[in-house]
């Protein structure tokens, strides 16, 4: 979220609101998204997208 902070919206659009809670400095994307049942391909193709690399 530093580098790229326009990618909040894709984690809160796949009900990732908690980005910037304590869990999420030690998950990875992949972790963090499969314990909360969510698809990591197509949530790392909306933030590809949304940094302009997908």
């Amino acid at each position: 979220l530093a580098k790229y902070p326009e990618t909040e919206r894709v984690f809160k659009e796949f009900g990732l609101g908690c980005v910037g809670c304590e869990a999420a400095l030690f998950e990875s994307i992949e972790q963090g998204a499969r314990v909360h049942g969510v698809d990591v391909d197509r949530l790392i193709e909306g933030l590809l997208k949304t940094v302009g690399e997908g």
